[in-house]
């Protein structure tokens, strides 16, 4: 109500005196700026909204399986505080977590860990993963998802401190140590990390930076090359990153930065967790190229350790093995049976049959 009536201030200063050079102008700017402020702070309300919501929708779709649990806990501080002197300047950056366990988990046994970073610039892991989640859980695989600092649905204050490629990587660590720390089923000696897009990214960074605490790895569809990638997005896309405070600058005018923050330009930190990435050529988000760019750095840097397809225009482009067509299943079904040669979870998958099973809780 309040963005209508603001709306209707506008309208009524708009017809009352024209755009330029007239009494009125600083009035209407002044009023557009409210409501642009107004929708702004609509939009995080909406989102906290949708996420409440679709917490609830997760029980609904995995509840049978899996018994779920959202816990809060903290990776490392700001790398840049706005007041480093105020009260709470310093503090750790906390944030949720998403946990799924086996329902039919035997207390007396240790399970391994999936830890499974979500995609988006801005976003967060909603029941779009359902399927997945289904999935692993269904091997015996115990899956834990970090809502990392930039992740919506959680107020402005929290989309605010998104920090790409950089302390994000640590949070996703932190809710790998959290699940070892406080879960005694959890394996710590069987912990992958999978993930697609943006997850796939924080998943090549995360062996990148921690190669002892990951058996193995899949990045599928990884943002790969941050220097690129601002050369092909639109100017709407830069000022997501340049407009983030711990960057601060566009790609232009502070390249070491973005090179620092692409994987494709780091793979000397790259050491020897069994990595598999998967990329498409017609991928409408991540251009192939920045995911050729990461295999061909690989391969000059002299790593052995890691494999990798180029799909050729598969269906779904940037979601191709996220789909629910065979090909699909099937391609996943690759993807498991690479985390199961290093995690070895109860109840691997042998067919899609089985996988398709557990996807869609036929009996």
């Amino acid at each position: 109500m309040k963005n209508i009536l603001r709306i209707a201030c506008i309208i009524q200063i708009f017809l009352a005196a024209p755009l330029t050079g007239q009494p009125g102008n600083t009035e209407l700017m002044d009023a557009i700026k409210n409501v642009g402020s107004g929708f702004e702070a609509l939009d995080h309300r909406l989102d906290i909204l949708e996420k409440k919501i679709d917490d609830i929708y997760w029980y609904n779709k995995v509840g049978d399986i899996a018994y779920i649990d959202k816990v809060y806990i903290t990776g490392p501080p700001l790398a840049k505080e706005k007041n480093p002197t105020a009260q709470g300047a310093g503090n750790p950056v906390k944030f949720w977590n998403y946990i799924f366990i086996p329902r039919d988990a035997d207390p007396s046994r240790k399970y391994p860990l999936i830890v499974f970073p979500h995609g988006g610039v801005h976003a967060n892991f909603d029941t779009y993963y359902t399927h997945i989640v289904r999935e692993l859980v269904s091997q015996g695989y115990i899956v834990t998802a970090a809502e990392y600092r930039g992740s919506t649905g959680y107020g402005k204050a929290m989309y605010d401190k998104i920090d790409y490629g950089g302390l994000e990587v640590q949070d996703v660590n932190a809710s790998r140590q959290y699940m070892i720390d406080n879960y005694s089923l959890v394996d710590s000696e069987r912990v992958g990390i999978a993930g697609w897009s943006h997850g796939g990214y924080i998943a090549l960074f995360n062996i990148f930076q921690y190669p002892g605490n990951y058996k193995v790895a899949f990045a599928g569809v990884p943002v790969s090359d941050l220097v690129a990638r601002m050369g092909y997005k639109n100017q709407e896309y830069r000022d997501l990153f340049s407009g983030q405070a711990a960057i601060g600058k566009p790609a232009d005018e502070n390249v070491a930065e973005y090179r620092k923050r692409s994987p494709a330009w780091q793979v000397e930190k790259y050491q020897n967790t069994p990595l598999l990435i998967h990329t498409n050529t017609n991928d409408e988000d991540v251009n192939v190229l920045e995911v050729e760019h990461l295999i061909k750095s690989l391969k000059a840097e002299g790593k052995k350790n890691f494999t990798y397809e180029i799909f050729r225009d598969m269906p779904g482009g940037h979601s191709f093995d996220r789909m629910d067509y065979m090909e699909a299943k099937e391609i996943r079904l690759r993807i498991y049976n690479h985390l199961k040669r290093y995690l070895n979870p109860p109840k691997p998958f042998n067919s899609v049959r089985e996988l398709q099973k557990a996807g869609y809780g036929f009996n």
